[in-house]
């Protein structure tokens, strides 16, 4: 037993001097590494942070120079400096290839407006000048290229932030001058005086105190039927003296400036009147009844204006001014005293030569016809090789003659007809003289719907223009009988200026069609369908209602053609079969769609511009360009409606210090 005792004495024994080792076997497994890196961190911490990075981007180019040539290193650091950390995304946005070459600044230089928005937001890093640092590493020092290569990119920052500066200069003021032609644009139209860029808070409108008493008499007139309405009879008289002060006060001014100064007095009294008539009579549907029926009133009162405003427009368009009834009068005198022999103008014999310039002018207008003549005269290269023929009325014919014998056109030859004279023209052969003699076309040119009053009549006065009953309107679709002498003519209409020479109309390749013209159609305007009824069977059946339209005015015919294809006798069918006028109305520009459909050969537009008579937007180069002017429409020329803008083109060849002219009044 004293064995064992031992024993157990011994392990114990052992057991306890095992301890030790144990314990330093486990401080050298964990205090060792912990004191390690406390240590590395002690001396880690003697480097700055900003070291560190430096060294270990030396370090990193240290280690690319083995895999990298020079050139490429060079890159790396100029990007890693001025960009800031290296990354591949630099590579990606600048497209760098594999083949990089480094020439002098160029690389530097392209590198930085590849990268210049981001260069923008970065600042320069420090730079250290050269000598080690604390822990013996050589630190970077630029070189005079990188030197001159800040210096370069900083003035290209300088001078693209002027450029940037100019520009926005340059941008501010292109926007006010653009706003203030706008304002310019804006205070000549229909808006008047008023002025879009002008703030009522901060400018007293022109007008405030005129329309201040417009709204005042409006209420004053709502209250009035009101108080009439309650028998409120003190307050009716009291308003109605006041209306009638307010309304000779106001009278037709349309500004402040036209008001006498005695109306704030007025204005003072009638606010008075109106806020008595307020608390005595407002009733909220009975103000909004009242106001709703005058402006019922006051929209139908507008609608009868305009259409006696278009009334007048079209007696002012259709009647001849003082002036040119006067000339064509005291001419016809002067005519019928010269004697028979004097009446005959020179080189007749040109009359039937087709080897000149011909020109066909049908009007019963001297002065209109002096100027197509006198501007195709001007304008001509050789005058000598033009003829011009002139077919008027009865009433006109001696004024017509003595005009021209007074101002002949130079060395072109003239000749003017009396189309009374034309004994072939007559109702046998003429079906629109034919229709015009018959009982039911006096009916609608004379008598159907015949207005009762003014206002209702303007749509009735176009079926009775003379222009539709006279036969120089419809002369044109008998060329051929009229000239039988003659190969090509130019016919012109009377409310047109020449501006150029025309003589190039005669060497137009016609390519076998009769009628040379200006197509006049846009993408949904002037087509067939405009002018024509296509649900009538013959015409659906036989045109197209999107074909072009074109224009008469200025009009180049080849009359062998013409008389190849019959024009006349086309001419002659349809406007028998529109005897009821069941496929256009009036006019010719219709029956002559129909008769030279197919037959239309189109000319340059540069030959012929239109609208001057109704259209107030065409370009001012587009007319300086043209051959012909049309003053199509109803403000011609010649009379005071006229578009202003556009009357110089005419006026110019108008010789308004002519003696008959001026005994006339007829002035610029």
């Amino acid at each position: 037993m004293a064995p064992k005792r031992g024993g157990v004495s011994f392990a114990k024994n052992r057991s306890k001097g095992s301890h030790f080792p144990l314990l330093v076997f486990f401080l050298l497994c964990v205090l060792a590494p912990a004191v390690f890196f406390l240590r590395r961190d002690q001396g880690d911490s003697a480097v700055p942070s900003k070291q560190v990075a430096k060294w270990r981007e030396w370090k990193s180019l240290q280690d690319l120079k083995s895999l990298f040539p020079k050139e490429v290193i060079d890159v790396i650091v100029s990007s890693t400096h001025d960009m800031g950390p290296l990354s591949l995304d630099n590579f990606r946005k600048n497209n760098l290839s594999a083949s990089w070459r480094s020439v002098g600044l160029e690389t530097s230089n392209a590198t930085y407006e590849l990268n210049q928005p981001t260069a923008h937001a970065r600042q320069e890093k420090p730079k250290v000048k050269g000598g080690k640092s604390s822990d013996g590493r050589d630190q970077w020092i630029d070189s005079p290229t990188r030197q001159a290569r800040r210096q370069l990119i900083e003035k290209r920052r300088e001078k693209r932030a002027a450029e940037l500066v100019k520009l926005d200069g340059e941008v501010i003021v292109k926007l006010e001058n653009a706003a203030i032609e706008h304002s310019r644009s804006v205070e000549s139209a229909v808006l008047g005086k008023y002025n879009i860029w002008r703030r009522e808070i901060e400018n007293e409108n022109a007008d405030s105190t005129v329309r201040l008493m417009r709204d005042q008499i409006i209420m004053a007139r709502v209250y009035l039927n009101i108080a009439k309405m309650k028998n409120k009879l003190e307050l009716y008289q009291e308003l109605q003296s006041r209306l009638k002060e307010s309304q000779r006060a106001l009278g037709d001014a349309s500004s402040d400036a036209d008001l006498h100064h005695i109306v704030h007095d007025k204005m003072k009294a009638m606010g008075q009147v109106l806020s008595k008539a307020r608390e005595q009579l407002y009733d909220c549907k009975l103000v909004t009844g009242k106001l709703r029926a005058m402006l019922q009133t006051a929209d139908e009162q507008v609608r009868s204006l305009k259409k006696q405003s278009t009334f007048l427009s079209q007696l002012a368009a259709k009647t001849i001014p003082n002036g040119i009834h006067c000339l064509s009068m005291r001419l016809t005198i002067d005519y019928n005293l010269l004697p028979p022999e004097k009446r005959k103008f020179p080189r007749s014999e040109n009359l039937e030569n087709p080897s000149l310039y011909h020109y066909a002018l049908f009007s019963d207008n001297v002065l209109a016809a002096s100027v197509v003549v006198n501007s195709t005269i001007i304008n001509a290269k050789d005058p000598s090789k033009h003829v011009f023929h002139v077919v008027t009325d009865k009433l006109n014919f001696g004024a017509m003659n003595m005009w021209f014998l007074l101002n002949p056109p130079g060395n072109a030859t003239i000749h003017v007809e009396n189309v009374d004279d034309f004994k072939w023209l007559n109702s046998s052969y003429c079906p629109v003289l034919r229709q015009l003699e018959s009982a039911t076309m006096k009916e609608y040119y004379f008598k159907a719907g015949l207005p009762t009053k003014l206002s209702s009549s303007a749509s009735n006065l176009k079926y009775r223009n003379p222009k539709y009953l006279s036969m120089l309107n419809h002369l044109r679709f008998y060329l051929p009988q009229v000239y039988p002498k003659l190969d090509k003519i130019l016919f012109l209409d009377d409310d047109i200026v020449v501006q150029k020479d025309l003589t190039g109309l005669w060497d137009v390749n016609l390519n076998g069609k009769v009628n040379g013209a200006v197509e006049t159609c846009g993408e949904s305007f002037h087509r067939f369908d405009k002018y024509l009824n296509f649900s009538n069977p013959h015409i659906a059946r036989n045109f197209d209602p999107n074909a072009c339209g074109w224009a008469y005015g200025m009009n180049i015919f080849d009359l062998k053609e013409w008389k190849k294809k019959d024009i006349t006798g086309i001419y002659h069918k349809w406007q028998n079969m529109n005897e009821d006028r069941v496929l256009w109305k009036l006019g010719t520009l219709p029956p002559g769609l129909i008769t030279f459909y197919g037959l239309t050969h189109p000319l340059n537009k540069l030959w012929h511009v239109l609208g001057l008579g109704y259209n107030p937007s065409i370009d001012r180069s587009e007319i300086e360009n043209a051959a012909v002017v049309h003053y199509n429409g109803n403000m011609k020329p010649w009379l005071e409606i006229a578009m202003t803008k556009y009357r110089s083109y005419w006026n110019k060849y108008v010789k308004y210090d002519h003696p008959y002219l001026q005994n006339c009044t007829l002035k610029d």
